[in-house]
């Protein structure tokens, strides 16, 4: 099986270079230790995606700051220097298997909870999250703003001492960076808030102290092309952005949608994983088992199944980005069909696709569809995966739950 021109030969992102252009995008695995240093079973699955086919691997989301963790368990960090050494064995053993390994690096800004921190939480401007609605976020003070631009910085610089091939900066999906660009999180008055160059302004500073400290190390960047909210990211503004992005020297920008608090936007599946939110999301697991089954009604209403298409559905923002910059685009979003990611490459709507939960059931894909065996990945959007990882690591629940959860 002959694919679309060029999805399995080599490919080249801002000097790294891919074997071919399926990128397994990043998906929060919840194998990192207490101090955020990779577990040995994150070295397993990277192994498997790269035997597997992956063209290239980013890591789940990292930390640069312990007030931007999570809320939930196993997050990977790079806020400290000790953390180098273990990061550059893990690196070591995937480019063994010819594979680069870029990190991507966040802050969750308001989407996190001060009861698994033990810090308040933060923003651009003082608006309760939707979604962890625990409590008001403190608004970002220059001085904050400072500290968390230093700390992006200094994570690239650590992520480059331990042979990452790149970083990507996290600007999507309601996390802080995205927080910045949006102007339903953002309502600032200062230099930070007003028009996108201002709300741009943080990335534009990270991406200066990194050219700085480590050249021309490459920097992506995965940024919505839309959201829900109002007055949140639209496609007029996300080309905006993108351009703004490659005049500030990112090598590729990943193109996704969407945010946390609208429900399953950002992982669309045609129903909603009641019973997983019942047994383990923090915002259920503690109701009394008596009743649960009158708030398995209520649950859709919190979490929205998400509206259709379910596949390939960020393609009308992708192809306007493209249309507009000249470094790789990339997208992400219910690519799960290879005739899809040819129609994709060969339609001129994205340079390089990426996947995730194909990944997640079947860590070989790309090897399937390279040897003709598959045209299409065996996830059936159930999107358990999505709330389990509050209970355990990262694995494929294919619509089940195991008996006692």
């Amino acid at each position: 099986m002959m694919g679309s021109p060029g999805i399995f030969e080599p490919a080249h992102i801002g000097g790294i270079a891919l074997r071919n252009r399926v990128i397994r995008s990043a998906t929060h695995e919840g194998m990192g230790d207490t101090d955020g240093a990779p577990l040995a079973s994150l070295e397993k699955l990277y192994l498997r995606l790269a035997r597997g086919g992956a063209g290239a691997i980013v890591t789940g989301y990292a930390g640069v700051l312990p007030q931007g963790r999570c809320g939930m368990p196993g997050m990977l960090m790079m806020h400290d220097d000790a953390l180098v050494p273990a990061y550059r064995r893990l690196v070591e053993a995937v480019h063994r298997e010819g594979v680069p390994l870029i990190m991507q690096l966040a802050h969750c800004g308001s989407q996190t909870r001060s009861k698994v921190t033990g810090m308040c939480t933060v923003a651009p401007s003082p608006i309760r999250d939707r979604y962890y609605s625990e409590d008001v976020p403190h608004e970002l003070t220059e001085e904050g703003i400072r500290e968390i631009i230093n700390a992006f910085v200094d994570a690239a610089v650590r992520a480059h001492a331990a042979g990452f091939d790149g970083v990507q900066l996290h600007m999507a999906h309601g996390y802080l960076l995205a927080q910045f660009l949006s102007g339903f999180t953002n309502r600032r008055r200062d230099r930070w808030g007003g028009p996108i160059e201002n709300r741009f302004r943080i990335v534009s500073e990270i991406m200066a102290g990194i050219r700085l400290r480590i050249g021309d190390f490459p920097v992506l960047a995965k940024m919505n092309g839309y959201d829900g909210m109002p007055g949140g990211m639209r496609p007029d503004e996300a080309v905006k952005v993108a351009m703004m992005l490659e005049a500030s020297g990112c090598s590729a920008v990943e193109i996704s949608s969407g945010t946390i608090a609208e429900g399953l936007s950002i992982m669309r599946g045609p129903r909603t994983p009641v019973k997983a939110a019942l047994d383990v999301n923090f915002k259920f697991a503690s109701v009394p088992k008596l009743l649960k089954p009158a708030l398995a009604s209520v649950i859709p209403l919190f979490w929205p199944s998400s509206p259709k298409p379910y596949r390939c559905y960020n393609l009308d923002a992708s192809r306007a980005v493209k249309a507009a910059v000249s470094i790789p685009v990339i997208v992400v979003g219910g690519i799960h069909a290879l005739d899809d990611a040819r129609a994709i490459l060969d339609g001129g709507a994205a340079d390089f696709v990426s996947m995730s939960r194909p990944f997640i059931i079947e860590p070989a894909i790309v090897a399937k569809y390279e040897a003709g065996g598959q045209e299409v990945s065996r996830c059936t959007m159930c999107n358990y995966c999505a709330i389990m990882i509050e209970h355990e690591p990262l694995r494929c629940w294919n619509g089940r739950l195991p008996t006692g959860t």
